[in-house]
């Protein structure tokens, strides 16, 4: 047998519990290819496209919270990796990088599909490993064995990020006719365990000392996904005895389930009322999660500084986000929160700042029912709350980048929907957003539905380029020829090269894409042909479905801004 090392690499991968392989085709991976190819324990998907594949393979883990594996060959195909490779950086998502390369002596000597690829992802990985060229002295196989057992660990522990393995690899690498791979099924495995931090008794009381002189207290819950755990703790704080927490999440945040989240945030801080905001201002912030999506609750955070900024977070730097962290705890949010919950004395009345932030959050909900309920003229955000009110119940929501998510964010999901939500905000690009949905209608049988926007669509029209498209995938392309959000932001909306430079104005063949693909595709012009497509849009087909709704980018601009002063002249506080 020709290389049983890099065989091997599959039999250990299997041994620690990885499934998923997204492999995409070439000729120096051949010997990592084929291991996986010819192993009964993972789940194998081809995506030709590099840049895809990496975003498919980011969904894939993203829903099920374990390391999917990823085999590539030498060369631009490796860097094609690399905007998803720092998008799972950020959001922490587990990626094992396998990148087949030329030996060592052949870089920089012209030879074919060859760069530097050592360490080429640089401080976007967790940890980056290049094996040796000897795939037959002890020493090599027994550095090989421990460098894929350490970066398995690497990955599935503390910050769960991508780890880079570059597998230089000399021919000949093809195996012989009729030449059976097999692995060795007692490969050592090196299990590592696992440890739970936690703040000391003294220190929990002496934060207690703290917060019982803070009677205005905030919960901040940034992006993470769906955790039972957290969402039956959330409740607790803000039922604890008599005793109330305003808890502000954003949509990403996954925290809605429970009953009264403050989600609508975005529009309680958008008049500039002063009193307002100081009205609103904590004495102690607790945050939790990841980054937070609403630019205007960052914004006022900074402004109103709370006396003392918590933030709950087990591994890794804590990023201060608001400019005024004052304690960083060394634990899980869940964690977090039930300590808070046995230690923490305050048995007193509802305070009047929680019920300032819930009348706030009563006003927009009714503001958004009643004016929603009117009769509009047809528009993308209209289109937005409407697909929200129509979304399937236990199903997964995709939301790309620009407007769709921050659509989404002053919308917010129905108190009654089980539904997740996934956002690439990590580095919150435009790119990747497809094929991160499609990674995630792999791995459920639920309807995973994708809301995004012609630009972002265009951008990722290679996700489909691959021979099985999941049948519970439905994608709604919000189609206004352009970059939208610089119509609708007021910084670059007024200015002269707004249209050429910023929107690009390109026409989307939406159509030819899905048809071309074999993908079902429907178009919605105006309210009464969505309301039909709605009907059964969600429910179970052969194919995965694509909704184009076309609208008009100035109506788009003239209802988003008639929105938001319709709000402001009817809040009152």
């Amino acid at each position: 047998m020709l290389l049983p090392a890099l065989y091997n690499i599959a039999e250990i991968c299997a041994k620690k519990g990885l499934r998923y392989v997204v492999i995409s085709p070439g000729s120096r991976s051949a010997p990592l290819t084929l291991a996986f190819a010819r192993h009964k324990a993972f789940e194998k998907i081809i995506v030709p496209d590099e840049r895809s594949a990496a975003f498919v393979a980011l969904g894939i883990a993203q829903s099920i919270k374990q390391t999917v594996i990823l085999i590539c060959t030498s060369g631009s195909a490796t860097l094609n990796y690399a905007p998803a490779v720092a998008e799972a950086f950020f959001q922490e998502i587990p990626l094992l990088l396998l990148t087949a390369d030329r030996p060592n002596e052949w870089i920089d000597q012209q030879d074919g599909q060859t760069i530097r690829q050592e360490n080429v992802f640089g401080k976007h990985v967790k940890a980056a490993f290049h094996l040796p060229q000897d795939y037959q002295h002890p020493d090599s196989l027994w550095h090989i064995n421990r460098i894929i057992n350490e970066a398995i660990n690497l990955t599935q522990h503390e910050q769960t990020q991508p780890v880079h393995i570059n597998v230089p690899i000399r021919e000949p690498f093809y195996p012989k006719e009729n030449e059976e791979i097999t692995f060795d099924s007692n490969v050592r495995i090196i299990e590592q365990i696992r440890t739970i931090k936690n703040p000391s008794q003294i220190d929990w009381q002496r934060l207690m000392e703290i917060e019982e002189n803070c009677p205005k207290q905030l919960i901040v819950v940034g992006q993470m996904p769906k955790n039972q755990i957290l969402l039956n703790a959330l409740p607790q704080i803000e039922r604890k005895g008599i005793f109330r927490i305003p808890i502000v999440a954003d949509i990403i945040a996954n925290a809605y389930p429970f009953g009264k989240t403050i989600s609508h945030h975005d529009l309680i801080l958008m008049p500039q009322s002063e009193t307002l905001k100081k009205t609103l201002q904590p004495d102690l912030l607790i945050t939790l999660g990841k980054s937070v999506l609403s630019k205007s609750l960052k914004q006022f955070l900074r402004k109103y500084p709370p006396r003392y900024h918590w933030h709950f977070q087990e591994y890794g730097y804590a990023p201060d986000t608001f400019q005024n962290l004052t304690h960083i705890l060394p634990i899980s949010s869940e964690k977090g929160l039930e300590y808070y919950l046995s230690y923490t004395r305050k048995k007193f009345q509802p305070t009047s700042y929680y019920e300032f932030w819930i009348s706030l959050e009563n006003k927009a909900e009714k503001f958004l029912q009643n004016f929603f309920g009117q009769e509009h003229s047809f528009n993308e955000f209209w289109a937005f709350w409407y697909i929200l009110q129509k979304l399937p119940n236990k199903s997964k929501l995709h939301l790309a980048n620009s407007m769709p998510v921050r659509y989404a964010n002053y919308l917010s999901l129905a108190p009654h929907q089980d539904v997740e939500v996934y956002a690439n905000r990590g580095t919150s690009g435009i790119d990747g957003s497809s094929s991160t949905a499609l990674g995630a209608a792999y791995v459920t049988n639920e309807i995973v539905t994708l809301i995004t926007g012609d630009m972002a669509f265009g951008y990722d029209s290679n996700a489909f380029w691959q021979n099985r498209i999941p049948e519970n995938l439905r994608v709604i392309v919000l189609n206004n020829e352009g970059g939208g959000i610089f119509r609708l932001l007021p910084e670059s909306s007024r200015l002269p090269e707004m249209e050429e430079y910023f929107e690009t104005t390109l026409k989307v063949p939406i159509q030819h894409i899905a048809e071309g693909y074999g993908l079902h595709y429907q178009k919605a012009t105006d309210a009464r042909s969505l309301f039909s497509i709605l009907e059964t849009f969600f429910e179970p087909s052969a194919k995965a479905k694509i909704l184009e709704i076309k609208t008009d980018k100035y109506i788009n601009q003239s209802f988003f801004e008639h929105f938001k002063q319709n709000w402001l002249e009817k809040f009152d506080f």
